[in-house]
Parts: structure tokens; C-alpha cells; sequence
């Protein structure tokens, strides 16, 4: 899916929600037990009560991978259920050597009809660069996350490439100190284009956007953490968004284990609505 088929999904459906498939077996309602394969008939509910107020799916492929080959059935059956028109994501924070990453690329992009994967870029472009090379595919680097752990490296004080020095041989003078992701994100995004290559962005952190959209202006964010982990739709939409809209929202458990009954499919629908709604309210056309 490229850019322009994205932001007309966005206009047509006046949404930019994703809902995560974050599917964890021990969650599932329990009269899904009795089901073949319990994780795709849940999950096929699912997507059959959100479809219409959301433009894709994120599938985190740890609730899969976990579960060993059965898993993986199930996650290839539930991807190639999800209708055409939606963006399919592969949330599964891939990043390695090159030839490495080039497996994992034929993986999501050849071997499973994903738009999409998440890719942690902490070895750098050789490592980015074979997801890059696929056409109408995306890119979803790690940005900024909204885990706790993040402090630990993404908000460092980092030093320039070069330092002016002072009168004083020991002093040495430093005007450009920048946080490490920001320092992140401008390189990546020489890397690529627009076009090919989004950020993940915790909504968690939504007070940052505004910094980050002086970065990076025209690229889509990929946000999760609103719902469940606290995000507030609001305050992403106000700092976030672009004049192509330039977000995807992504919420898993606020919908998909809103009810842990017999009715969560109902339950599910009415909560991907009620984004939905708030979602019309934000867009720029």
C-alpha cells in the first residue's frame, strides 16, 4: 500500500486507527477453547467487528511466535483474512547484519503479504536499509517508545560530531547537545522518503511530538499507548498531526479484550467506534 492509498483509506473511513492483535491466548474468552485454532477464530471476530472504523491491523508476532508453529498458522490465517483495503502491520521489531535483515524483509514483505514491519535500528542503515529497498512497503523504526526503559537511552543528552574549543585547553565548548532519539530520527530519515518510512512515537510521551513533527514534518507516525497504557487521543492528534493526517493510532487491548465475555465482539465494535468518532473530530479535511 502506498502513501496516497493510506491517506484516502484515512478519508474514507475518517479514522486513523489501528487495532493491534495483540492476542494472548490465556485472554481469550473461554468458549473459544473448544475452536481448532482459538487465536484465529478470536481474532477473525474481531476484525469482522472493527473493520469499518479502523484503516489496519498491527500484529505483535510474539503472541504468535510464542505458541510455536500453531501460532505462526494462526497469525498467517489471521493476516490473510484481514481484507485487502487495510494496512497490515508486522509488529515485530526486526534489526540485524544485512543479509540477516534482507531474510527478515522476504519474511514480512515476500513470504507474508504484510505493508508493513517494525524495525529496531540500533545497528544502523545496513541493518534498515534491505526493509527500504521494496516498493509500496514501509519502514516502522523505533522513534521514541513510551516504555519506562526508554530513559535509559532515547532521552540521553548526546555530544555533537564535533566540539569548538575554548581559550582553555581543558574546556571545550558545546552549543548543538541534542537527545539521542532526535538524533535517531534525523538520520534515519535521510535514509529514506515519506513515502517508505515511518516512526514509532509513544502516545505516552505525546507532550514530545511537537518537537518531533519539527524533525521529521511529513512522515507518518505509528503511535501505540493510547488506551490501555494511558495515551490521550487529544493531545497526540494536536501535536502530531500532519496535513496528510501523518498518524496511525494504534489500540490493542482497549478493544480487543474490552470484554472478556461472550459479548466482546459487540464491546469491541462499539469501543473501535467511539475512536473512530473522536478520530472524525481531529482530522485536517
Amino acid at each position: 500500500m502506498n502513501r496516497s492509498e493510506l491517506v484516502n483509506q484515512i478519508q474514507e473511513k475518517n479514522s486513523f486507527l489501528v487495532v493491534g492483535l495483540d492476542t494472548d491466548i490465556t485472554k481469550i474468552p473461554k468458549h473459544f477453547m473448544g475452536e481448532a485454532d482459538p487465536v484465529f477464530a478470536f481474532n477473525k471476530a474481531i476484525i469482522d467487528a472493527t473493520k469499518d472504523h479502523c484503516v489496519g491491523y498491527k500484529i505483535n508476532t510474539a503472541f504468535y511466535e510464542s505458541q510455536g508453529l500453531k501460532g505462526w498458522e494462526s497469525m498467517e490465517k489471521s493476516l490473510h483474512y484481514i481484507p485487502n483495503t487495510h494496512f497490515k502491520i508486522a509488529d515485530a521489531k526486526r534489526g540485524d547484519i544485512g543479509n540477516t535483515s534482507a531474510q527478515y524483509a522476504k519474511t514480512f514483505f515476500e513470504v507474508l503479504p504484510f505493508d508493513a514491519v517494525t524495525i529496531a535500528p540500533y545497528m544502523g542503515e545496513d541493518s534498515v536499509r534491505p526493509f527500504l529497498e521494496y516498493e509500496n512497503k514501509w519502514s516502522i523504526v523505533l522513534g521514541l517508545t513510551s516504555n519506562a526503559g526508554s530513559n535509559d537511552f532515547q532521552q540521553l543528552m548526546v555530544q555533537p560530531a564535533y566540539q569548538v574549543q575554548t581559550l582553555e585547553p581543558h574546556i571545550t565548548q558545546n552549543n548543538s547537545e541534542k537527545r539521542l532519539y532526535e538524533t535517531v530520527l534525523e538520520k534515519i530519515a535521510s535514509w529514506g522518503t515519506p513515502e517508505n518510512l515511518m516512526f514509532v512515537v509513544g502516545a505516552t510521551r505525546a507532550s514530545d511530538l511537537e518537537n518531533i513533527r519539527s524533525i521529521i514534518p511529513e512522515h507518518f507516525l505509528l503511535v501505540p499507548g493510547v488506551g490501555a497504557q494511558g495515551g490521550s487521543l487529544a493531545e497526540v492528534s494536536k501535536y502530531g498531526m500532519n496535513r496528510d493526517c501523518g498518524l496511525l493510532v494504534n489500540a490493542s487491548r482497549a478493544i480487543i479484550f474490552a470484554s472478556s465475555g461472550e459479548d466482546f465482539a459487540t464491546v469491541a465494535t462499539k469501543v473501535a467506534k467511539e475512536y473512530q468518532t473522536e478520530m472524525k473530530t481531529y482530522l485536517p479535511f
